[in-house]
């Protein structure tokens, strides 16, 4: 699974144009897009929310996170007027990181408003990631696909663009097969995350995300 993505012949593009490109081709009618989130460890500067928790203000955090529902119920809104079906796997570990129980409250809105969002045990991929993680990338239709980069620092320098449309098949193909076997958010939140006492700051190795 995934074995050909390694080898795929990419173009580099820095931020500014991976946004760019990404928002063309998005409206260009691609009927899907699937994201596959993998890091357990991220920075989100700018992000009031994500502020917040780096602070080590809990409360504040989360109210922020609900504070920004109406901007993903417009997220929501437009993928729907484009007839985009968007569909979201994230990969977690044990122990929970504090950025991924961060995250997940941030997710848990935009479930509420619709989003189609599953949740991946890691452990139950660890035959698959022998070698390498599985990819952290944004398929969009059969048009393109992306895989965001980092800088020595950790934040995110844009991406690489993929447009071979059997690569982008058999990694579309990857994703299907892993989100088959996901948990419902609700499912997964409720049991695992809903409980767990706040975070304290975040302090690993870090990469940055950009907009939830």
């Amino acid at each position: 699974m995934f074995d050909c993505f390694p080898h795929g012949a990419s173009q580099r593009l820095d931020r500014p144009t991976y946004h760019a490109d990404l928002s063309r081709v998005y409206s260009s009618g691609i009927g899907f897009l699937n994201k596959l989130e993998r890091g357990q460890h991220f920075k989100e500067r700018g992000f009031p929310s994500w502020e917040a928790f780096a602070d080590g203000d809990w409360e504040r955090a989360l109210s922020l996170a609900v504070e920004r529902r109406e901007d993903y119920a417009e997220e929501i809104r437009r993928a729907s007027q484009l007839g985009i079906a968007h569909r979201r796997l994230r990969v977690v570990e044990f122990p929970v990181t504090p950025y991924v129980q961060w995250e997940l409250f941030v997710l848990r809105v935009r479930v509420g408003l619709g989003d189609d969002i599953k949740i991946l045990d890691a452990r139950d991929i660890s035959h698959i990631e022998r070698h390498r993680p599985v990819p952290e990338v944004v398929i969009v239709g059969d048009a393109a696909m992306y895989e965001v980069v980092y800088d020595e620092d950790g934040n995110a320098a844009g991406a690489k663009r993929y447009t071979d449309r059997s690569l982008i098949r058999e990694t579309n193909a990857g994703f299907d097969a892993l989100y088959e076997r996901g948990e419902g958010f609700h499912d997964f939140f409720n049991r695992e995350i809903a409980d767990l006492a706040p975070p304290g700051v975040a302090s690993a190795p870090s990469g940055s995300r950009g907009s939830r």
